[in-house]
Formats: C-alpha cells, structure tokens, sequence
C-alpha cells in the first residue's frame, strides 16, 4: 500500500524537556468545511440519543433483573461524565465569549437549552423506570427496601447503632455563616443541606452535612431465606441529623449533589514538566466551576436559592430529583450477593483455539510466527491472549526488547508488573505513558513513576497529540536473526474491561507490518518528523488521505456500475470531512454500513443507500473496523481510531490492515451477524430517531451455522430476530 504526502501538515520539532516529552510547533489539520447545518447531527444531542438507548435497557424484560438495573447506574454514570466534560466545555466556551456555530448550525446558549430540556426528560423517565418498574419487581424477588420508619424495632435499634458506630465518628456538620465560610464541595459527593433555627434568637442557621462516600448507599438491615432488607443511607442520615445539632431544631434537610467541570486544558507547548503540568490540572479540576446541581425536588426555595449563589450556578443548572439522588451507585444493587439468577449468567472467555497449550505448547512466538493471530475480546480470553505475550516475552531469555503504549489500564495491573520484571532482568523495555487520559491521569502518573523505579525507558509522547494507538512490539534473537512480534488492537491493555468490552487485536510477525510498528514507536520516542510506514495507517498525518482516498474510490467504482461497498464500525462518527466524503459515496450508489456505538454526527436523510446502526448490549461495543469492498480486493482495516476529528488530527492511531484470507472472514462473518441480527440493534431513521429491532425481511443463520476458517458446523438454524448479536458470539466461540 502507497503512502500518500499531505502537505497539510507541518511538523516541526521545538525542543525536547527533562520528562522525555517531544515538543512540535505545529500539526495543523486540514481545512475544516463551511459547514451546511442541515448536513450535520448535534454532537451533544446525538450523545443524548445514545444515552437513552443504554437506557431502554432497563427496560428490556429480556435482560435480567440486575442487568437492568445495572443499567440504570451506567445511565447516571453516563450523565456525570457527560455534564463533566461536553457541559464543562460548552459553559467554558460561554464564559470566554465564544460565540460561534457548531458545525450543524447552534450557538453553545442554544446547545445547553436543549440539553437541559432533555437531561429532565430523561432523568423523569430514569426515576419512572427505578422507582416504578425495577424496585417493585425486585421487591418481588426477596430484594426489599424500607424507610426507616417501616422498621422493626429490632431493625431501628440496629440501625442506631450502625450510625452511633459507623457514621456518628466521620461526620462533620458545617454552619455557614458569616464566621463560617460557604464549605468546598467536592465532585459528585452528596451532601445534606439542613435549615435550623436557633431556639434561643429564632434566627434562621444552614448547615452542611457531607454523606460519607464511603459507606454503602444501602445497608443491609437483615439477611435470611426470604431475601434482604435494604435501607438507603441518606434515609438514616436524615433521620438521625438532629444528633448533629443539639440544641437546635431542624427545619428542613435535603440532598444535593454537584458536578463539577473536567473540561480544565493547559498548553502543553509551553510546560517545562508535562508531569507538573498534569498535576496541576487536576488541582485546577478539583475546584473547578460547577455545572450540575441535583437537589430532592421538596427542597425549599431558600435553600436552593442559597446553593445557587453560593455555588454560582443558574435555574439551567440545577435539576430536581425525586427519589433518591445519584443513582450511579445502583450498580452496589446489582452485585448483592444470593442473587445470581437475577444476573447474566456468568460469561468465560475462551481460550483462542491456536494458543491452547495442547496445541500451540508452551512457545506462544512460535504460533504468530506460523501465521497472523486475531483475538476478538471478551468472546476471547485478555489473560491467555495479549497477557500472555506480554508476561512470556517478559519472561523470555530470548527476548531483547518490549515496547508498549498505555492509555488506561487497571490499578494492579499484571502487563505492567510483567514490563517491570523485564525492565529489572536487563530487557529494553519502553512505554508510551498517555498521561492526559481522561479521569485516568492520576493512575497513568504512578505507573510512569513505578515504571521508571523499575528502570523501564517511560516517554510521554508528543505535546499537542494524545497517544491513543494500542501496540505491544517484542524483538527477539532467534539463531542469527532478530524477530519481531506485534499486537495491534482496538482496546486498552486493561485486563479488567476486557472482560466487559468488545475489542479486538492482532498478533503478528509479517516484517511490513512489525517494522510500521519499531517505525511507530521510533517516531513517538526519538526524531522522526517525516517517518513514512508501509502498511499501517497512522493519524496525524497519513489515515485521513487513506481513509478518504478508499471511499473515493468506491464511489468511482459506483459511477462507473461497479460493486461497491463500505462498513464501518467504531464508537463514533463525527469527522465532517469523512462525513461529506460518505455523502458523496452514497450520492454515487455505494452501500454504506455504519455501525456507530454512540454519537453519529451523519444523517440518512434523502439517502437510502446509507444505515445507521447501533449496537447496545451486554459488552460495551468498542471496537474499530473498517471495511471497503476495493475492487473486489475486500480489505478490513482494525485499530484504535474512530472517524472523529480528534483521532484523525489530533491523536496518533494507528489501523492495521488484515492481510490473512481467514481472519478477513472471520471480520465479516462478525460485520454481518451486526447487520443481520435484530435483537439489541438500533437503527437511525431519516427524523434523526432511532428504532430498536428493525424488522428484517429474511432469516438468517446462526453465525455458528457458517463456513468459518474452513470449518462447517450442523448446529440449528436460527432466525436472527431470536437473539442477540453478542450472545451470537458466545455461541460461536463455544461450538
């Protein structure tokens, strides 16, 4: 494959500081268009579509109990991040006076109206579906929940006892007043906002009570064969607030709950330590502006009115909850113990059946060197797979070098122990340590710490673009010769959300495609400004041309009456760029398949030739693939990058093309179970609306029915509106 120039960009190097970060003037991206509005989605409205998709999960009786309410916290857990960093951003833009248009046509006041019009609907129809649906029927189940009035009194006294023991000690009451001044409030915390009077002048006295997030949101007041007794700790708190301020009389206490803006950013070209500086963003964020106010919707007017100017927050801000506030804690529900059968059963990734010890030894090199490996997680199990290679290459006398880039990973994580046991026995071993990862970068900053303790070689990239290809490169002697072996994935090297999200990752020892990858690496810790790769796809600089170049050429072939085709599947589509290019694809006759998790800034209007789907299932769809018919060539490309402007000019990524005739079969056998399979799959009308299982006209098979890496299989013919696509998948894998 060619590697095209783009002269629009402009890459110099500045200066290189202490902490190994290479400084570059500039990476100019293309041109953006003056956008037609009517072309475009809004992003933050699109977002709020995909939210309430994840919400008609709850409400799928087909999932089970705890699924659904699962679901319910992912939902809230959504909206905080979503009012953190897309509210945060719009507000800053407000503050600075920025003033101008979205690409589809609204102002950032325009923007947070709608918002907030909508957030209220959906949180009234989240407490609908908690409160009316899912605590009844888990009443029906032996799960109970109580007042605490509704107690025994043998449950009171226990309870009294838990809070004289347990909440009494940690507890600390603020007045505010003129010697007290207006307490910090920390993100997402919930506090109790309690109204006195003093008994003596009569003078009215508020006060400030943070509710331990420390404890659980529900306490268990008994435990027996019949099920369990839940009390929510804020209707204990409530009770017992009193004890907090003898002497006085309680008027009112309600619960509140703020979020505060993530959207802080620094200019990195201008920081001497990138570590410093991400310190002191996340001080910045700490006491950054808030943006949300949830308040009990029976707070009294002058309480509210008091937390509005103390908090400085207006009548948009500020949402009123019935029912319990902060229901991203709901997943604490979800895993209480006895109540299995109320769960997904519990789902085991399997072993690839090439890296099984009984087949492929105890040599996992020598597998990928016989051909190209593709791993597809959670169906595929992380720790037999991508934790292996990197724990034996650790391992390994043979191996000289281990290069890795991190964007998230767990607490513990097994990989980067491995990194450091290797690092300690003498091995090269280098990481990319992405340190501005979202809500990530305290944990990235100890393992860059740990990581140098070890004496691993940790860089942290280049200012300006975040690090956000997923590879692992191992170099090893074999007789004479060195060898390389690369893992190329579209997931982080997180062993905890492979196993809740669906990615996937290729193992290779093809010299084009690992020395695209030394490249890669080379280009991310040294001095490179005009490095050029054979295969891989690599933003800032080559993917954009590549990727509108392959769509361009479909649509030639459409014009010319030829076969022509385009899948894509990935988190987010959003590039205005490749969104006309699709536009004008489709405008020439070529089918068009997108499979957009979340935000789809594209629209179908007027075109019937483009889908939209969505996938919303029991595993996060995480994965990027692309797929162009070429001539009838077929190429599938996988790597870490949606088509969002951010990935294309702002971060390095990087796609693998799939050179090996099976696993491209396998790659479509999984694009058309998506396309086929109704159960759990969305699909964008031309009203911007979504529909959830589209009739289809025809049944399909079962994929575990297909022709797959040579090998047929008998088992029963489904038809696709039966089942799921992920649970497809578990079949497939397990056949």
């Amino acid at each position: 494959m060619s590697t095209p120039e783009n002269d629009g960009f402009n890459e110099v190097t500045k200066r290189e500081t202490r902490v190994g970060v290479r400084m570059l003037q500039s990476f100019d991206p293309p041109p953006r268009p003056d956008p037609d509005a009517e072309q475009f989605a809004n992003y933050e409205l699109s977002w709020l579509k995909f939210n309430w998709r994840v919400l008609h999960q709850a409400t799928d009786s087909q999932n089970p109990l705890l699924e659904r309410v699962k679901f319910i916290g992912i939902v809230k857990s959504n909206l905080d991040e979503f009012f953190q960093k897309r509210v945060g951003g719009l507000k800053r833009q407000l503050d600075a006076d920025i003033g101008s248009l979205s690409m589809d046509g609204m102002m950032p006041a325009d923007q947070l109206e709608a918002i907030h019009e909508e957030v209220k609907k959906m949180i009234s129809r989240v407490r609908e579906v908690f409160f009316e649906e899912l605590v009844p029927e888990m009443e029906t189940q032996g799960i109970r929940f109580s007042s605490y009035e509704e107690l025994t009194e043998k449950q009171k006294t226990k309870m009294d006892r838990y809070f004289d023991e347990q909440l009494y000690p940690i507890l600390t009451p603020l007045v505010i007043d003129h010697a007290h001044p207006f307490p910090f409030i920390s993100n997402k915390s919930r506090s109790f906002a309690v109204e006195l009077r003093d008994t003596e002048t009569g003078e009215p006295v508020f006060a400030r009570v943070k509710i331990p997030g420390n404890r659980p949101r529900w306490l268990t007041v008994s435990r027996g064969k019949k099920g369990v007794t839940l009390l929510l700790i804020d209707d204990l708190l409530r009770e017992k607030i009193h004890r907090l301020f003898p002497g006085a009389r309680i008027v009112s206490a309600h619960v509140f709950r703020i979020t505060r803006n993530a959207d802080v950013a620094r200019n990195e070209e201008e920081a001497d330590d990138l570590l410093e500086m991400i310190e002191e963003e996340l001080r910045e964020r700490k006491f950054a502006a808030v943006v949300r106010l949830e308040a009990e919707s029976s707070m009294t007017d002058s309480i509210r009115k008091m937390l509005m100017e103390r908090l400085g927050v207006g009548k948009n801000d500020i949402y009123k909850v019935e029912g319990a506030i902060g229901l991203a804690d709901a997943v604490e529900l979800y895993k209480l113990k006895g109540f299995d059968h109320l769960r997904f059963s519990s789902w085991v990734p399997v072993v690839h059946p090439e890296l099984r010890r009984d087949v492929a030894g105890d040599d996992i090199f020598s597998t990928i060197r016989k051909q190209d490996l593709l791993v597809h997680h959670p169906y595929h199990s992380f720790a037999t797979s991508v934790q292996r290679f990197v724990e034996e290459a650790a391992a390994d006398p043979s191996v000289l070098a281990i290069k890795q880039t991190l964007y998230r990973t767990s607490r513990d994580s097994p990989l980067m122990h491995a990194l450091m046991r290797a690092a300690e026995d003498g091995k090269q071993v280098a990481v990319l340590i992405e340190l501005k990862a979202r809500f990530d970068e305290e944990r990235n900053m100890e393992w860059a710490q740990r990581l140098e303790q070890a004496g691993v070689h940790v860089a942290y990239g280049i200012a300006g673009l975040k690090i956000h290809s997923k590879m692992t490169i191992v170099v090893r002697q074999e007789g004479t010769r060195l060898q390389r072996y690369a893992h190329i994935g579209t997931g982080n090297y997180h062993p905890d959300t492979a196993q809740l999200y669906e990615d996937l990752g290729l193992f290779t020892a093809r010299e084009d495609l690992t020395a695209d990858v030394s490249d890669l690496f080379n280009f991310l810790t040294g001095f490179a400004p005009m490095q050029s790769y054979r295969k891989l796809l690599v933003a800032p600089r080559y993917m954009r041309n590549h990727i509108t170049g392959m769509i361009q050429f479909e649509a030639a072939q459409a014009r010319d009456g030829k076969p022509a085709q385009i899948i894509m599947k990935m988190n987010n589509l959003e590039d205005p760029l490749i969104i006309k290019e699709l536009y004008e694809a489709a405008d020439a006759g070529v089918e068009i398949d997108c499979i957009v998790r979340s935000v789809c800034r594209l629209k179908t209007s007027g075109r019937p030739n483009i889908r939209v789907h969505s996938v919303i299932g029991r595993f996060l769809e995480h994965s990027r693939l692309y797929y162009f018919h070429a001539g009838g060539e077929n190429r599938y490309f996988l790597g870490s990058a949606d088509m969002m402007h951010r990935n294309l000019d702002a971060r390095v990524e990087a796609l693998t093309p799939v050179l090996q005739e099976d696993i491209c079969r396998y790659l479509q056998l999984v694009l058309d179970s998506y396309l086929n399979c109704t159960l759990q799959r969305w699909q964008l009308q031309d009203d911007g609306s979504y529909i959830v299982n589209p009739v289809q006209s025809e049944t399909k098979e079962d994929v575990s029915d297909s022709d797959v890496d040579g090998k047929s299989d008998s088992r029963e013919v489904v038809t696709a509106e039966k089942i799921p696509v992920q649970e497809l998948l578990m079949r497939y894998h397990t056949r």
